[in-house]
């Protein structure tokens, strides 16, 4: 359960994240907030949910990125009944 003072903190920083004007500013902004390794998961996990998005099947995407089953699997689950979140940023990708 994530309490009020997480939630707070939580709305802290996607303010943060959107107060970044450039790639640049994202990434040192990350580079400051997060390691390395997180970053590349969380790019990573983008880049499965674009694969999928694009109809490409799990065999391809874990060879393709090295992404595990478990995390293709989770990625899949959001895109198909998570909050919308991949599908916004990927059409939005799309549209550049």
């Amino acid at each position: 359960m994530i309490t009020d003072k997480e939630r707070k903190n939580m709305r802290q920083f996607y303010r943060a994240v959107l107060m970044l004007k450039d790639e640049d500013e994202c990434r040192r902004f990350f580079d400051d907030v997060a390691t390395i390794k997180e970053v590349i998961d969380l790019s990573a996990r983008l880049e499965v949910a674009r694969m999928l998005d694009s109809g490409a099947v799990f065999s391809e995407i874990s060879r393709e990125t090295g992404a595990s089953s478990a995390t293709i699997s989770r990625v899949n689950k959001c895109l198909t009944y998570g909050e919308g979140g991949y599908k916004t940023v990927i059409d939005r990708m799309k549209e550049e």
